[in-house]
């Protein structure tokens, strides 16, 4: 399976990447909305994605509504990783295409029972 971690913290993606190399996925990184949607037209199938809500040039909730007007990524799994705490926020995520949503910091179980929470078992 494929993960794409969007997230403008480099040690996040990292944590977060190495969390799911460890599940085995294989891992791409971006550093904001916009240069994942780069990264999803040259990655054939991207099965999951870990995104930050704050980050420049395109937030989070951007690129969520962005992967969802597109069908092509319809069968993507999209997991909010974010310090946006407020409930009006987590329901704006979810509204807008979002499968789960995790609050900064998180645990690696956290994180493994979300992605199980979606449909995504850890091997």
């Amino acid at each position: 399976m494929h993960a794409l971690v969007i997230d403008d913290s480099r040690a996040i993606r990292k944590i977060l990447g190495q969390f799911l190399k460890e599940m085995s996925f294989e891992v791409a990184e971006a550093q904001h909305g916009a240069e994942a949607l780069e990264k999803l037209k040259e990655l054939k199938t991207v099965d999951l994605a870990l995104v930050d809500w704050n980050m420049p040039e395109m937030n989070g909730y951007e690129f969520v509504c962005e992967v969802r007007k597109n069908p092509d990524h319809a069968n993507m799994k999209i997991m909010m990783v974010t310090t946006e705490s407020e409930i009006p926020q987590v329901q704006k995520a979810l509204e807008a295409g979002a499968n789960e949503y995790v609050m900064k910091p998180f645990t690696r179980e956290v994180i493994r029972e979300k992605l199980e929470l979606i449909g995504i078992s850890a091997s």
